[in-house]
């Protein structure tokens, strides 16, 4: 994510505004130019959802909605007290992980129909009033290109009883979203690409075990003590195909929150030394250096990415605990986690090199 600029006075605006707080401007993020344009200007018109869920984003050309918003395809039932506020917060995650998507040009096209499994569709549905017939709720989850969202994790107690329940050290609305999105691009990048599937086994493991056995047993008996050496996560030990989601989800929370340190101007750039060997102990060793200027010219290797990444995590996680909150980041990297963020970010440069897309995020500043 960066900062941006109003259209007609120069002053900073930040990704969710909709009217400058300097000139009173309103504004529409444009994301086919990742940039914001005046509202009214040139067919620059609202999305018919800045009513419903204060969207932000100008309507495509010859449509109604934003290419966010026409990728909805059930919202809650807003008739029903808090759906809205909850769904508000929903598509403002939405937004920010859509973003990034464009930034690395991959394909973000809504559905056709419900065959149309190269489309992507999301529902955003609420728990039955009082529980289902037999207690059933609303799982979060992906499936041929449908994304499944609860809002009820836009509630941010509820979202951190379910954390607390489930033993996790991190859930947030965006990381549902980057995590559901890498099994919907798994199907679009690796499944039909015999080369990359090859690739993706060797690190990942083999997707073709039985993902019903392997998540019953991951519930039963946990990951291993030793998780940490080889995945990101614990549940990332559950399956091959949650191993790369949960990667995939960690690479957007990498790149997107750098190129906002790329923005602001931080100097925790390059480092002069790095050991490999200190990756999971998060050791940063090395004086920090400005961030240059401008983009590079050419994507960067991940290792160097990866080391900004390790200076900025060890920086917000001591600020955090000084101030008596969570660590920012609570996750280690080990050296094979490494080189699983490597292969997804080689594989995303990639897809930014076919595309023609000449903005590379966070990473490579």
């Amino acid at each position: 994510m960066k900062l941006f600029d109003c259209p007609h006075c120069g002053h900073r605006l930040y990704f969710e505004n909709a009217q400058c707080l300097n000139c009173a401007s309103l504004v529409l993020y444009d994301p086919g130019h990742a940039r914001f344009a005046l509202s009214g200007a040139d067919g620059v018109f609202q999305c018919t959802n800045a009513d419903e869920c204060a969207c932000n984003w100008r309507a495509e050309p010859g449509h109604a909605f934003c290419r966010a918003c026409m990728l909805n395809q059930l919202i809650p039932d807003l008739s029903v007290d808090g759906n809205r506020q909850h769904w508000i917060r929903v598509e403002a995650a939405k937004k920010r992980a859509i973003y990034s998507l464009l930034a690395f040009g991959l394909p973000v096209a809504p559905k056709t129909g419900p065959q149309d499994e190269a489309g992507l569709a999301f529902d955003f549905l609420a728990d039955p009033i009082g529980g289902g017939p037999g207690g059933e709720r609303i799982l979060t989850g992906h499936d041929n290109g449908l994304i499944t969202l609860n809002v009820a994790e836009a509630d941010s107690a509820e979202r951190e009883r379910r954390r607390i329940e489930m033993g996790e050290n991190y859930r947030t609305l965006l990381g549902h979203f980057r995590h559901e999105l890498g099994h919907y691009y798994w199907d679009r990048l690796i499944r039909d690409d015999p080369q990359r599937l090859v690739a993706f086994r060797a690190l990942f493991g083999d997707e073709r075990a039985d993902y019903e056995q392997a998540l019953k047993a991951y519930y039963a008996n946990g990951a291993a003590p030793d998780w940490q050496q080889g995945h990101i996560s614990a549940y990332a030990t559950s399956h091959p195909w949650e191993d790369w989601a949960e990667t995939w989800a960690h690479h957007l929370h990498i790149t997107d929150t750098l190129e906002m340190v790329h923005a602001l101007n931080f100097p925790l750039g390059r480092l002069e030394t790095v050991e490999t060997n200190a990756l999971p102990q998060g050791d940063t060793g090395g004086k920090p250096q400005a961030a240059p200027a401008e983009p590079a010219g050419t994507p960067e290797p991940f290792e160097k990415i990866l080391t900004r990444w390790l200076v900025l995590s060890e920086a917000s996680n001591s600020i955090n605990r000084c101030m008596g909150l969570p660590d920012l980041y609570p996750f280690v990297i080990s050296d094979v986690t490494a080189q699983k963020l490597a292969f997804i970010h080689d594989l995303l440069t990639g897809v930014t090199k076919e595309t023609g897309i000449n903005r590379e995020p966070a990473g490579a500043f």
